[in-house]
Order: structure tokens, then C-alpha cells, then sequence
């Protein structure tokens, strides 16, 4: 059972009624609005109804639950409000449901009127598959399953991506520079848009008077434009606000991160290498660009500070010249000064440290318990692995981290599954990811599938699936294993990928 019982609202509902709750979304200025759907995938509202945002046909308040009988069977898969509010709904079956205010044509149907209950959206959405939904203050996006974005509503300032600041009575299909890419996943600022494409890439548009689109700039944009800061980084979530936003790489961290808008102190939450990147508003400042946030902890009790130039930095009570443990580590990694061990791979030695390697690595562990360390080879001979792909998993026991090109991060990602290197082998799949290109992408299929990388075979196939027709144009593609590509033929057309 959902636990909603700390929100005032439901505080009204009966015991046989919050235990039938399976999803909940409390909204309005106040939180007095909530919509709820059941495990028998019945929707139902309660609250104050301003701007009709229930959706019940009427402009009544109502404390006693009602049900949207039009939505009942249709199970939710995105859900958002505006600050109207207004409501957006897309089902399992791709279909696109508006209610409440619709003063900007925010509800998408051409008129601006209220919209008193769901209302199908179906201009310039015809055979399309809504799968997420953003709401805006008075604007709405859609991304349908092909990847595409349809914006509509309010464009003061640009944020339908449309090139003008006219208002948009219907959806209307975001093209410019997403033209022929493949959008995963959307988010709308009060009067901004974000959205992200497959390959991690970041687009901006709309308001971005704080510097919260991450441009470099804080003037509005019109189209679509590039977050070029976050180059190198696969995204796949953002967030916005008023005046910030927030992204999630595929690594499960939150890079991007600042709250507060106009106000005297910022929250922040840390990433787990203890890393957040951040751009909007802070103490009435505007960050245009990306920023690396370092944190101080108490008792799981993060604060962050800021410099008056709004730099952040790390106070600290340390002197410059002391390093710490993982500082002299890496440091320490092919010195043969203070090595015992050094392993030759193509007439190149790479010197290390026993007992290092004893603590980081299972495969080494076994190997000098097998052996007495008096007894051990000052020089072990690798004759399996390039000299690049070993130096850098042999580094990576010292500094955790991997800096390689796509290419050499498949080779290392062989080493990993032979060494059951489980932390490794994830880094070399967000490698992977982040190189990924029409080019190379049925080449990082083909290995992933090979080295049983399955997060990273699943990310590689619907890569090449989104891009069909420019995959099956490479030489990798005609180069591949013959069954490999029965099965990818036959996975594909399981998929639609198929389909006119």
C-alpha cells in the first residue's frame, strides 16, 4: 500500500480507501488538490478544484473522492500539472488526456477554454504513443514512443521551441536542431524546456534569465539549443524548476544540481563520487555554466557554500602539501621506486605494489595466495592484453576511475568479465554509452552481447533500433556474425521496429 497518510488530503479518505490506493500525485499551490489511482486502475480526485483542474465536469469543491470514469482501465504511465493548474495524463495505450485551466491553449485542443474534464488530445498526434508528459506554468510538452517532441501553450518566451514568441493552440511537433534525433526523456521549467536524446545529449529552450538552460548565456532561446557544457556525459533524466535544473546520468548520479531561487541559502544533494555539477540561481546570483560542487558532511547532514563569485569550493582546514590516502595512491601507481612487482606487457613494464593489488582485486588475491611472496616473480608477463587496456585496469585499482577512449573500453571490458571485476565492468559500459555512435554502435552490440553486458547490450540495441536505417548502412553491420544478426533481425521486429 502507498503510505499517504502524512498528507493532510487524505487524512479525509476512509481505511478501505487509502489501502486500495496503488499511485498518488498531491498538486496545486497549496497541496489541495490530489488525483489517485487504485489497484483495480480506477483514477479518482478530491480536493479544492481550481480552474476545474479534477476534471470532474463540474467546478465544485469535493472532499469525498470521485471517480474519472473516463480514465477507468487506462493505467497512467506519465502524469503532470502546470501552475494553472492544469493537468496532463498519457496512458499505457499512448493516448493524451488535458483537464483544468487553459487560458494559453495549454490543454492543446485549439480553445481557451476551461477544461472541465479529460479531454482526448488528438491534433497532430494521430497514430502517435505518448509515453511522457511535462507541464510548464501554462505550456505542455508530449515525447511519443518514436522519440519525437510536441509542444503547445504559452510561448512568452519561447518555451513551445517553435522559433517565436506566438502562442501555440496545438501540439506542434519541436524540430529544429532535434530533427532526426531520438528524445528519451522530457521536463519543462515554468516557462523553460528541456528534453534528452538517447545518446545523453541535453537540449535547452525557453526562459533562461537564471542561466537555468545551462547555455553559457541567460537569454531566452527560441529553438532548441545544445547543453554543450554536459559534453561527454550521458544523461538520460532532467528536471527543472523555476529557476534551476537537474540531470541524472546513466551512472545513477545526480550531476546537476541547485535550489533556491532569490533566496538566502542552497540545498544540494551529493552524488556518490561526491560530485554535483549545477547552473540557474543561487542567493539571487545567476550560475550560467555547469559548476563542480564539492560538499562537507556531519552525520549524513550536507551544506554547500558559495564564494562571492560564485565559484564552490570545498573549505577545508587542510594544508596544501598533505595529501590523502587516495591522493597517494595514484601517486604512487608505476613508481619504481617504491614498487615490488612489475608486470611487462609488449616490452612495457608497469610497476606496482603487492600488496595493492592484494587488497583491490580478488583475481591478484588468489593469485599470491597461491604462491609464497618470497617466492613470487619480480616481473609477471601479460601476453592477452594490449599494453593500454592493462595499464588502465591496473591504475584503475589505484584511483577507481577509467580514462579510455570507446574503442580501448571494450578491451577493457574483456579483462573485466575475465578478472569478475563487477565495478569496472559498469564503468566500461558507460564508457561504451557515451561513445556510441551509428558508426561503432553494432560493433559495442556485438560486445556487449559478447562479454554478457546485458545493461549495455539492452542500451546498444535500442540505439540501433531508434537509428535503423543508418545502422543497417555500415560496414559493422554487414561485417557481423551471421546468427548475431538473425537474432538482431528477429528481436527488432518483435519491437515494430518494422513497422510502416
Amino acid at each position: 500500500m502507498v503510505d499517504v497518510s502524512k498528507w493532510p488530503l487524505f487524512t479525509l479518505l476512509s481505511a478501505q480507501e487509502l489501502a486500495s490506493i496503488r499511485q498518488a500525485c498531491i498538486f496545486g499551490a497549496s497541496a489541495n488538490e490530489a488525483i489517485y489511482i487504485t489497484h483495480d486502475d480506477e483514477v479518482y480526485v478530491l480536493g479544492l478544484n481550481c480552474s476545474n483542474c479534477l476534471g470532474t465536469g463540474d467546478s465544485q469543491s469535493t472532499i469525498v473522492p470521485k471517480k474519472l470514469d473516463c480514465l477507468t482501465g487506462k493505467k497512467l504511465v506519465s502524469l503532470s500539472y502546470g501552475s494553472g493548474p492544469h493537468v496532463l495524463l498519457a496512458t499505457e495505450g499512448g493516448e493524451l488526456y488535458a483537464w483544468g485551466h487553459n487560458g494559453y491553449s495549454q490543454l492543446g485542443n485549439g480553445t481557451t477554454n476551461q477544461g472541465v474534464s479529460p479531454i482526448l488530445v488528438s491534433t497532430n498526434l494521430q497514430n502517435k504513443r505518448v509515453t511522457e508528459v511535462a507541464c510548464g506554468s501554462h505550456h505542455s510538452l508530449a515525447l511519443t514512443h518514436e522519440g519525437e517532441v510536441f509542444a503547445w501553450g504559452y510561448n512568452n518566451c519561447g518555451q513551445v521551441g517553435s522559433g517565436s514568441t506566438a502562442n501555440q493552440p496545438t501540439p506542434r511537433k519541436v524540430s529544429s536542431c532535434l530533427q532526426n534525433k531520438v528524445m528519451v526523456s522530457i521536463a519543462c521549467g515554468q516557462t523553460s524546456s528541456i528534453a534528452v536524446a538517447d545518446n545523453g545529449e541535453v537540449y535547452g529552450w525557453g526562459y533562461n534569465g537564471n542561466g537555468q538552460l545551462g547555455l553559457g548565456n541567460n537569454g531566452n532561446q527560441l529553438t532548441p539549443c545544445r547543453l554543450i557544457a554536459l559534453q561527454g556525459l550521458c544523461v538520460q533524466q532532467i528536471a527543472s524548476g523555476y529557476a534551476h535544473s537537474l540531470a541524472l546520468t546513466d551512472e545513477g548520479l545526480l550531476i546537476v544540481e541547485i535550489a533556491a531561487c532569490h533566496s538566502t541559502h542552497t540545498s544540494a544533494a551529493k552524488t556518490q563520487s561526491g560530485q554535483v555539477y549545477m547552473w540557474g540561481q543561487c542567493r539571487g546570483q545567476p550560475i550560467v555554466l555547469p559548476h563542480l560542487t564539492h560538499f562537507t558532511s556531519t552525520d549524513d547532514v550536507f551544506a554547500c557554500f558559495a564564494t562571492p563569485s560564485v565559484m564552490w569550493r570545498l573549505l577545508s582546514m587542510e594544508h596544501d602539501d598533505f595529501l590523502t590516502v587516495a591522493q597517494s595512491l595514484k601517486k604512487e601507481f608505476d613508481n619504481p621506486e617504491t614498487s615490488d612487482l612489475k608486470f611487462s606487457i609488449d616490452g612495457k613494464y608497469i610497476h606496482v605494489h603487492k600488496a595493492v593489488l592484494k587488497i583491490r582485486c580478488e583475481h591478484f588475491r588468489s593469485m599470491f595466495q597461491s604462491h609464497w611472496n618470497e617466492d613470487m616473480k619480480e616481473v609477471i608477463e601479460i601476453d592477452q592484453f594490449s599494453y593500454p587496456v592493462y595499464r588502465s585496469f591496473l591504475e584503475f585499482l589505484y584511483t577507481d576511475s577509467v580514462d579510455l577512449p570507446p574503442e580501448d573500453a571494450i578491451g577493457l571490458l574483456d579483462l573485466a568479465t575475465s578478472y569478475c571485476e563487477n565495478r569496472l565492468k559498469k564503468l566500461c559500459q558507460h564508457i561504451i554509452k557515451r561513445g556510441i555512435t551509428v558508426d561503432n554502435a553494432f560493433s559495442l552490440l556485438s560486445a556487449a552481447i559478447r562479454y554478457d553486458a546485458e545493461d549495455l547490450e539492452e542500451f546498444c540495441f535500442k540505439f540501433c533500433v531508434n537509428h535503423l536505417t543508418e545502422v543497417t548502412q555500415t560496414a559493422a553491420f554487414w561485417q557481423i556474425d551471421g546468427n548475431m544478426l538473425k537474432e538482431f533481425i528477429c528481436r527488432a521486429s518483435h519491437c515494430g521496429a518494422f513497422k510502416n
